[in-house]
């Protein structure tokens, strides 16, 4: 394993590419994985994200990401919940999870985002704009997204992986509720932005320590 690029008291982050590092981990290493891989639809070079957000146009999202990835993936980890699993052939499943961004009707960008889940649960429904948070990555989702994931999917004491930190919305959520996570990102651009987000927001001041709470509903906080 290489040398964390960021570690703290719950969470490690990779500079590296998440392929050959899950080819070194034993089965089941982690109770869930929360992944964003990439769909292979040049999001990064949007117009409305290059243009309008003004961020950097890159190549990563110009092909899907490598079947071999989901091998892994189901190997190291016990339970999974994959954005853009529609995008991918993955097995049928009885609980999908949708972000309803709570965007007007008429506009050229989607309304919501899909992830298959390995739950044999019923589906569920997150309400929350994404406008409240300071873009740094194409790819974006709101911390509060993953505070919800992790408090209708993951139980205590739970180890989460997640193999595309890009903003790392996800270490964050991790930092609320107590869940340790390891996390990998290629592109040390997005990174070392996303270290700077993890040290801002953990230098507010907190009330309470984290503590993992019972499952949500929905949110819109």
């Amino acid at each position: 394993m290489v040398t964390p690029y960021y570690q703290d008291d719950l969470i490690t982050l990779y500079l590296a590419d998440c392929l050959p590092m899950m080819r070194e981990m034993s089965d089941k290493a982690f109770d869930l994985a929360i992944v964003d891989p990439q769909f292979g639809i040049g999001i990064s070079r949007s117009a409305r994200l290059v243009t309008d957000k003004g961020l950097q146009a890159k190549a990563w999202d110009d092909v899907p990401i490598s079947p071999d990835y989901f091998k892994d993936l189901f190997r190291v980890s016990i339970n999974q919940i994959i954005w853009g699993g529609n995008y991918y052939a993955l097995p049928p499943a009885r609980n999908y999870v949708a972000w309803d961004k709570l965007q007007p009707e008429g506009l050229s960008f989607g309304m919501f985002d899909l992830a298959w889940t390995s739950f044999d649960t019923s589906n569920k429904m997150f309400r929350r704009s994404s406008s409240r948070d300071s873009r740094i990555h194409p790819t974006q989702k709101p911390a509060a997204l993953y505070r919800w994931l992790l408090k209708n999917y993951a139980k205590p004491g739970d180890t989460i992986l997640d193999t595309h930190a890009g903003s790392c919305s996800l270490a964050i959520a991790c930092h609320d509720l107590g869940f340790t996570l390891t996390a990998f990102e290629i592109d040390e651009e997005y990174l070392s932005a996303a270290v700077d987000r993890i040290k801002r927001y953990l230098r507010q001041p907190k009330m309470f320590k984290p503590v993992i709470v019972q499952p949500e509903q929905e949110s819109f906080l």
